[in-house]
């Protein structure tokens, strides 16, 4: 929230004046690393680069060197020596007590927050063999991604209004259900808002990087749905909603959160909406998809959507299982989660 104070605070400064400021955000962390206090620098280098999407080389060096320094001490982590190599097989490794450190990211948005997940990247197989595995899910193939935060839930209708002033959901009642039926446009239209309002960059997720934070990154267990190989643990789908009958309360969306969350603490990913990706979508793209950060053909007819729907088979729901819908279509199944 304090950032976002920042951002709007400076928007009424002139050119120069702006460009001054955001200087001495950049000067002070300097200062503050020199000095010694290495979390104000980190704090006050944050905000530079919030504020003007622009990173400094060499202070992000120091920073990340002192970062590794503080950690080791504070998880008393030495080097291990080959002496002490067998003794060091139980411990937890260093690199997953600093993603441990990393937090997940609040934004208040007119009034409404709503919270973004850090997804530490890695290499995963992409893709499913498994039987109800359909032609397009495969070759499985590995995939290296880079850091990047997804949305611990689908956006609210909520979020929603705060952002375009209007609610385009055909099941409501309940400002915490996913907000559904809209085009792949009108993702695009929210997250330009979205963007406007925070200075942030958020985007839908790519194909890739939706699959692997639902498969739960890399503290996944291998679960065949989101967070769990028993479905109605983790998802609202055509059993216990669409199949319930329009007069019951379980038919419909539902709103977000009431199942269980996966290994990274994200919901949803498996039913209650379809939820659209960056992505073209294309029945052939895993034979020659690169192997890092893929973002999907350049071209295509219909756009990626993932995790199936309160009124679609279990199938559907399969972390592996991939769909498509052409961008102009919309309806009560189809939603989105945010990336950055």
């Amino acid at each position: 929230m304090k950032k976002l104070f920042f951002f709007l605070f400076f928007l009424v400064l002139s050119p120069v004046a702006l460009a001054q400021s955001y200087s001495d955000y950049l000067q002070a962390a300097k200062r503050h690393l020199k000095n010694g206090n290495v979390e104000k620098a980190r704090l006050t280098y944050n905000i530079y680069k919030d504020l003007t999407g622009k990173k400094d080389v060499y202070l992000e060096g120091q920073l990340n060197s002192k970062k590794t320094e503080t950690l080791r001490k504070k998880f008393k982590t030495p080097s291990v020596s080959k002496k002490d190599k067998d003794s060091s097989k139980d411990k937890v490794p260093f690199e997953q007590q600093v993603q441990s450190v990393r937090t997940s990211r609040t934004f208040t948005v007119n009034g409404v927050s709503f919270r973004m997940v850090y997804v530490q990247g890695g290499t995963f197989r992409m893709g499913s063999n498994d039987s109800e595995a359909n032609s397009d899910e495969q070759p499985v193939h590995s995939v290296t991604l880079s850091d990047y935060y997804i949305g611990e839930t689908e956006v609210t209708q909520q979020l929603w209004h705060a952002v375009m002033g209007s609610n385009p959901s055909e099941i409501t009642g309940n400002s915490q259900r996913p907000v559904e039926s809209v085009f792949w446009d009108d993702c695009q239209t929210f997250i330009r808002k979205l963007n406007a309002l925070t200075g942030k960059n958020f985007r839908l997720p790519t194909e890739a990087e939706w699959e692997y934070a639902a498969r739960g990154g890399n503290k996944s267990r291998g679960y065949k749905y989101s967070g769990s190989n028993t479905l109605s643990d983790v998802a609202w789908y055509r059993d216990n909603s669409y199949y319930k009958g329009s007069s019951h309360p379980d038919y419909g969306t539902h709103p977000v959160k009431q199942k269980r969350s996966n290994e990274l603490g994200l919901y949803d990913m498996s039913g209650n909406v379809w939820e659209w990706c960056q992505d073209w979508s294309s029945s052939n793209y895993y034979s020659q998809s690169p192997s890092y950060n893929p973002t999907g053909p350049s071209s295509g007819l219909d756009r990626v959507c993932r995790g199936g729907s309160w009124c679609f088979d279990a199938r559907y729901c399969r972390v592996a299982s991939r769909y498509y819908f052409l961008p102009y279509v919309r309806g009560s199944h189809l939603g989105l989660r945010l990336a950055l």
